[in-house]
């Protein structure tokens, strides 16, 4: 199975899935967990290249191309076989980020998006979808106040982001089977509670941790 986590920066998605990851390995499964952009050292070098603040003449095409390119060595070095073995596979972000992000944040034509994600990935999508809800000026105080190191992509207008907030949602909509949304402000043992009865409803039943 895989389950990919969604939000903006600061929802705690990040914690969350660590913390998933833990309770479902007491299960006795096999978990394996990654993130985008990233997760491999291909990726990891892609990823630099996005996050720097000193790229601030990056273009949307090319960040579009940066994050589809690290995406398609993420599913086909990592993901892919993992699944093929039989692990259980979370991913920290994954193609709606870039739905959410660069097409309704950036205004980049979502079919286009739609082709070259297919073109990147072989057609690979998650079981579930989890979105972290959150405001994001709230999403990004929670960040400024952790002492979080702020990336290229923190550095956007408010704008911008409730544009990737909305879009978030209307992805969700025209997906319901796929995607769960979570309130994300509240307290993380209420949040985590909520993820796991999501999880474990689409597994089956699991024997207790």
């Amino acid at each position: 199975m895989f389950i990919t986590f969604e939000g903006v920066d600061g929802s705690g998605k990040t914690t969350q899935l660590r913390r998933l990851q833990t309770f479902l390995q007491a299960t006795g499964r096999s978990v394996i967990c990654t993130r985008e952009p990233g997760g491999t050292p291909i990726g990891d070098q892609v990823r630099h290249v996005l996050h720097d603040v000193a790229n601030t003449a990056m273009t949307p095409v090319a960040e579009i191309l940066l994050y589809s390119a690290a995406r398609a060595q993420l599913v086909g070095e990592l993901i892919r076989p993992a699944l093929a073995r039989g692990d259980l596979v979370l991913c920290d972000r994954f193609y709606d980020s870039t739905f959410a992000y660069q097409g309704y944040g950036r205004g980049l034509d979502l079919e286009l998006l739609r082709t070259v994600t297919r073109f990147a990935t072989g057609g690979l999508t998650p079981d579930l979808t989890v979105l972290f809800d959150l405001d994001s000026e709230r999403g990004l105080a929670r960040r400024t106040q952790g002492g979080d190191e702020m990336n290229r992509m923190d550095r956007q207008t408010h704008d911008f982001y409730r544009r990737v907030r909305s879009g978030y949602h209307a992805l969700a909509a025209r997906e319901p089977a796929r995607w769960a949304i979570v309130d994300a402000d509240r307290p993380p043992d209420a949040i985590f509670a909520t993820l796991c009865d999501l999880v474990v409803d689409r597994l089956g039943a699991l024997p207790p941790s």
